[in-house]
This record gives C-alpha cells, sequence and structure tokens, in this order.
C-alpha cells in the first residue's frame, strides 16, 4: 500500500509540474523576478525596500517548492539529474538561497539577476533555441578559424603596407587586427580607407575584398549552418511532441506516453500487493 500511495503521490505531483496553469505561474514569478531585481537598482523610498524584500524571499520559496515538485516528480531520482535543464534550474535556485545581506551581498544579487535566464528552461521554444545554437557552436568554429585567418592574412598585409601612414592602425598585426575588426563591422571604416587611398589610391580593392570575404560570405556562411541546424531542432521537436512514427495513426504525445506508463507501473504494484499472503 505504502508503494501505491508513492506512485499515486508521484504521478500527482508529474500532473501538477505538467499543468500549463503552473508553468504559467512559474513563467509569471519568473519574469516578476526580473521586475524586482530591476527595481532595487532604483533609489526607493523605504518602505518600497521592504516591500521588495518580502516580494523577493516569497520568490525564492516558490522556486524552491516548484523545483522540489519536479524532483519528487520522478519515480527514479537519478533520471532527474540526467537533464541539464534540471541542473541548470537547480544551480539557480540553490544560488538564489545565499542571503541578500553581509560581505557576499554582491554575489546574492549577480545571482537573482539570472533567476531570469530561468526563462529559457521554462519555454520549450527557448530551449529549442538554445540547443540549436549549443549544437551549431563546433560546426561556427571552423567557420571561426577560416575567418581568423583571413583576418591574419589582410592584418600582416596591411602593417606591411600602411605602417607608416598611421601607426596606431596599422603598427604591428594585433593593432591592424583590431582596424580590420572595426571596418568588418562599418565603423567609420571608410574614414580608414580614405587614409590610406591618399597615398595608395588603390588600397580601396583591399578594404572591398576583405568586406565582401568578411562581412559577406562568411556571415552568410555563420547565418546557414544557424538556420540548418535549427530546421534539424525543428524537427526533432515536432517528432518528440507528436510521437510521429513511420506507421502513421493517431500520435500520441510524451505526456501521454508517461502517464500510460506510470499507470502500468501503478498495476503492477496492486497486483503484486494482491498476490502476497
Amino acid at each position: 500500500m505504502k508503494n501505491t500511495f508513492v506512485f499515486r503521490m508521484q504521478r500527482r505531483l508529474k500532473e501538477i509540474d505538467s499543468s500549463k496553469w503552473f508553468q504559467g505561474s512559474v513563467i509569471a514569478v519568473i519574469i516578476l523576478s526580473a521586475l524586482l531585481v530591476g527595481a532595487k537598482t532604483h533609489n526607493l523610498p523605504a518602505e518600497a525596500i521592504v516591500v521588495l524584500a518580502i516580494l523577493d524571499v516569497a520568490v525564492t520559496i516558490f522556486f524552491v517548492v516548484e523545483i522540489t515538485i519536479r524532483f519528487l516528480a520522478y519515480r527514479n531520482k537519478a533520471e532527474f539529474f540526467k537533464s541539464g535543464w534540471n541542473i541548470f534550474d537547480l544551480v539557480i535556485v540553490i544560488g538564489s538561497l545565499i542571503p541578500a545581506g553581509g560581505s557576499g551581498v554582491l554575489i546574492a544579487r549577480l545571482l537573482r539577476v539570472f533567476r531570469v535566464l530561468r526563462l529559457v528552461s521554462m519555454v520549450p521554444e527557448l530551449r529549442l533555441l538554445i540547443n540549436a545554437l549549443i549544437k551549431a557552436i563546433p560546426r561556427m568554429g571552423y567557420i571561426a578559424l577560416l575567418m581568423f585567418v583571413i583576418f591574419y592574412i589582410y592584418a600582416a598585409i596591411g602593417s606591411i603596407i600602411f605602417k607608416e601612414i598611421n601607426e596606431v592602425l596599422w603598427g604591428d598585426v594585433s593593432i591592424s587586427m583590431l582596424t580590420l575588426f572595426r571596418v568588418a563591422t562599418f565603423e567609420d571604416w571608410t574614414d580608414v580607407m580614405y587614409e590610406t587611398m591618399a597615398v595608395y589610391p588603390i588600397s580601396w580593392i583591399y578594404y572591398l575584398t576583405f568586406i565582401f570575404l568578411t562581412a559577406f560570405i562568411f556571415l552568410n556562411m555563420m547565418v546557414g549552418t544557424i538556420l540548418e541546424v535549427m530546421s534539424e531542432e525543428h524537427e526533432n521537436f515536432r517528432a518528440q511532441s507528436h510521437g510521429e512514427s513511420k506507421e502513421g495513426g493517431e500520435p500520441a504525445s510524451r505526456a501521454q506516453i508517461e502517464a500510460l506508463q506510470e499507470e502500468i507501473a501503478e498495476l503492477k504494484a496492486l497486483i503484486q500487493q494482491s498476490q502476497k499472503p
């Protein structure tokens, strides 16, 4: 009977954790937490500071209760820690428990700022974007490496040719790479170009070819890589959400499958209890 009670309690907690009203409440509290952090940066009367402190404690308690419900809803507690988002939320909640006074006031305030990031873990669409970005980083790394090679080559050429014109901008390879970064971001890059064109009239070729490679080709390659990964993540998300199968038929959601598995486990426990003498 004890196992049956535990199964029912876990099932109830799972329903609460996955319910729309509870998820909406968590998102609302996260937004409230962000507003509290912003409000504390203003000069407020003493009464308002007291109210904000009370609300901050209430938000912290709510987060502790929410993460506890989520943890207890897992039948196998080890499964909770297999999810990176669960660990992410747990670290932020534990960090929020640090008192906002004393020598750790700066750390406590910074950790409360990071509570806004919990919005990412609560909204599936935001998790999708973050997962896509993380998976795109290895592919983007090769593009970034090639960009660095191009930057280095152009910086070396610029330092050799334009050093006598303006040593502040072209004194060595490192400074030249900073100058080229300015050119690539279009931050008053024409001033740099016209300065060298006064001595070398055809130096515009140097700048236009560099901009064409970095701002047009490599940037579009970065965007294309991210879009490709995001498309793959969208397909995976749709498959997981709707239980798509090659055989067709009515798709089942992940929540329905988990509920069915819990009901089967509960029936097995009841059968085992009834078979005992």
